[in-house]
């Protein structure tokens, strides 16, 4: 079964129009939510996004935030996913193909749940990474369905055999092709201010807050390409990723190229969050 708007309905049975501005413009939004032990990580925080991301689009959301949570748990439950991954997005809807946006159309949500195990081994070894311009249109902070610069970025990583491609933008680092970076250094953390460089990632402001409890200064400044290649420790957060260290950097070992100790105990933290969701 999928969400189609309100409902829950057999995915043969969704007919999307030819003519949908998120098939033909990549005009709508998304969010990818992680499910533990049949809950929802922050699930009030992805809905806070979507609700902005759909306003600076100017789009309206066919269903409510209080019904589109209560679908999202039936859903996980009808497809008895106790551990996995939802995803759902909103496009503008059907219209004649045109570059304006139209002054009418019926948005449209669809969405789908399925399992997929925690990625625990790359999260104990770490995982290598390159860096590469960031191409992306100057509106991050807007999770749409406008990827292609993020696609392209990570085929790059793939084919060079490394987990993620780093970006920057005329050699300040802004985040991953789909995840946000931090960087360890002297015992702080760093990583690239809000705003619309970066997607301000939901397992982003946890760690913040994790850091925070723990007594870690949380520096939020860009910082250059050379910085984060000097660095004590590397590691990323996303939804799917949830905190991932980074131990190699365009061939390049980072530091011991051993996990580190703060990376460490920011995993621990968030590991004993999901036993109280």
């Amino acid at each position: 079964m999928i969400l189609y708007n309100d409902q829950l309905v057999k995915r043969g049975d969704v007919q999307i129009g030819i003519e949908d501005r998120g098939y033909q413009f990549g005009d709508g939004v998304y969010e990818v939510l992680s499910v533990y032990d049949s809950k929802i990580f922050r699930l009030k925080e992805h809905l806070d996004r979507l609700s902005y991301c759909a306003q600076q689009l100017g789009i309206t959301l066919p269903v409510s935030l209080a019904q589109l949570e209560t679908n999202l748990y039936q859903l996980i439950k009808t497809e008895n996913v106790q551990n996995g991954q939802l995803y759902f997005q909103v496009t503008r809807g059907a219209a004649e193909r045109n570059h304006l946006i139209p002054e009418s159309s019926q948005s449209v949500l669809t969405g789908y749940a399925t399992f997929k195990p925690r990625p625990i081994e790359h999260m104990e070894k770490g995982v290598s990474v390159i860096t590469t311009e960031d191409i992306r249109w100057l509106r991050c902070d807007i999770k749409s369905l406008n990827l292609l610069g993020s696609v392209l970025a990570k085929q790059k990583a793939a084919e060079q055999g490394a987990y993620e491609a780093i970006l920057h933008r005329n050699g300040i680092v802004t985040e991953g092709s789909a995840s946000n970076l931090f960087i360890v250094k002297d015992g702080k953390l760093h990583t690239h201010p809000t705003g619309n460089l970066i997607l301000n990632g939901i397992t982003r402001v946890a760690v913040i807050e994790y850091a925070n409890e723990l007594c870690i200064e949380v520096m939020e400044q860009p910082f250059t390409l050379d910085k984060l290649k000097r660095a004590d420790e590397v590691f990323l957060t996303s939804t799917v990723n949830e905190v991932m260290p980074i131990i190699e950097i365009d061939g390049k070992t980072v530091a011991s190229g051993k996990v580190g100790e703060l990376t460490r105990r920011l995993q621990q933290v968030y590991e004993a969050r999901l036993k109280h969701l």
